[in-house]
């Protein structure tokens, strides 16, 4: 489990289908050491409908609850309170950096898809990070050093005003990237930092988006009705093209997280069940 699998464009999608993954240990175990080692699964077959989120939290353990909820509707909405609930393109991101530890693994459940634009784009933020970190190690040695600060204010689920400070990347002692925290959407207009500090900063940031941005690097593909996906919210930052909006809700998607330490804790049990088994 201690080998990432690293990709670009080349990605091939790991795809199991929705029910073996509910009725079989052996397939479930193959998900999670997948999601674990390459950062992203794609599930398939499942109900065009509210709630199949709910019943694969339910197989994992329990679901992370944000203040957008258990789960949460992605859809075009009037007075949206989040670019994710809009029509509009969605640049690469991580979800929810805002929160002192962000959702570790994140499910999107496709209940229905407009005919034109809407695909969803990925990019593995490890492997990036890597080739930042042999390109332009100044520009890696300030992302994984800076204090950003991040904010989000609104009512959904319930009221929220949150705010935290992170490094876009956190590394390890090795100075290894662990986690990506990374979103424009949420990103604060405060920056307190010398001033002498802001120029290199955003070069450093710049390089990284360029990265994150390159056809070699980013990986698109159209989610179908009954398509889960699920990722790495920790490594995987994630986007999506934008869509023609209607009169009538064209695009729907179900979201939901689990941490890490609840898919971890299953992936150990369904371990020892498999190999009690062989």
């Amino acid at each position: 489990l201690s080998e990432r699998q690293y990709w670009g464009s080349d990605l091939q999608l790991p795809k199991i289908p929705f029910e073996e993954i509910m009725c079989n240990d052996e397939s479930m175990y193959k998900w999670l050491c997948t999601l674990k080692k390459v950062g992203i699964v794609l599930l398939t077959g499942a109900a065009t409908k509210q709630g199949e989120l709910v019943k694969l939290g339910h197989r994992i353990g329990f679901l992370r609850l944000t203040f957008y909820g258990p789960t949460w509707q992605v859809q075009d909405k009037a007075d949206a309170n989040n670019v994710a609930y809009t029509t509009g393109k969605l640049c690469f991101h991580t979800d929810y950096p805002v929160l002192q530890h962000p959702p570790g693994v994140q499910f999107l459940h496709c209940i229905k898809q407009t005919a034109a634009g809407g695909e969803s784009e990925v990019v593995d933020g490890f492997h990036v990070c890597n080739k930042l970190k042999k390109q332009n190690p100044q520009a890696y040695q300030i992302l994984s050093s800076t204090a950003v600060d991040y904010t989000d204010v609104g009512v959904d689920y319930c009221d929220f005003a949150v705010q935290c400070k992170q490094r876009i990347i956190d590394v390890d002692s090795r100075g290894q990237a662990v986690r990506i925290n990374y979103n424009n959407a949420t990103r604060d207009t405060v920056f307190d930092i010398p001033a002498e500090k802001v120029r290199p900063f955003y070069a450093a940031l710049k390089a990284f988006d360029d990265l994150l941005n390159s056809t070699e690097h980013k990986f698109t593909y159209k989610l179908k009705p009954g398509d889960i996906v699920t990722f790495d919210n920790w490594r995987v930052l994630h986007g999506r093209q934008s869509y023609q909006s209607g009169s009538e809700v064209t695009r729907h998607l179900e979201g939901a997280y689990a941490d890490w330490d609840v898919v971890m804790s299953r992936l150990r049990l369904l371990r020892r069940r498999v190999l009690k088994r062989d």
